[in-house]
């Protein structure tokens, strides 16, 4: 069973990603024509505390990572997927905070359907010159001279 202390132990954002990732098939609902149930779930006072515990724990960061806050929405993602019968039953399994992380949309279905190439990429690094890269390559030379 997959656990968010063990998922924070991880250092990287891509670590955190593979051991979330479910590999899932895009179009095949967790719910089914049932899809109604976790949408009750979702509009629960109890599910609203314990999604706003999440946020606040995770600081509104993608899978917990400092460096990745989320801009826009924020999917509060449940670690070990739930069933329709975990509804039914108001199971403890539903508002377990070590079952619970924040992702951005675009982590949430890399985690459900995909892999690494649907994960939103870190903007790279700024270093002088690189809005003008006709200024200078990556040693330092001029790229254009003028004759």
């Amino acid at each position: 069973m997959k656990t968010y202390s063990e998922m924070i132990r991880l250092a990287s954002f891509e670590e955190r990603f593979r051991y979330l990732q479910l590999k899932g098939t895009v179009g095949k609902d967790t719910f089914g024509f049932d899809r109604y149930l976790n949408q009750i779930l979702y509009h629960d006072a109890a599910w609203k505390r314990i999604r706003n515990e999440v946020i606040m724990r995770d600081d509104g960061c993608d899978l917990s990572m400092p460096d990745r806050p989320i801009a826009g929405q924020i999917f509060v993602h449940h670690i070990e997927p739930i069933t329709k019968q975990n509804v039914l039953d108001r199971s403890p399994v539903l508002f377990d905070l070590n079952n619970l992380v924040c992702c951005s949309k675009a982590t949430h279905d890399a985690i459900h359907f995909g892999d690494e190439t649907l994960l939103t990429l870190m903007p790279a690094e700024r270093r002088p010159n690189d809005t003008c890269p006709w200024k200078n390559n990556t040693n330092g030379e001029a790229l254009w001279k003028a004759y």
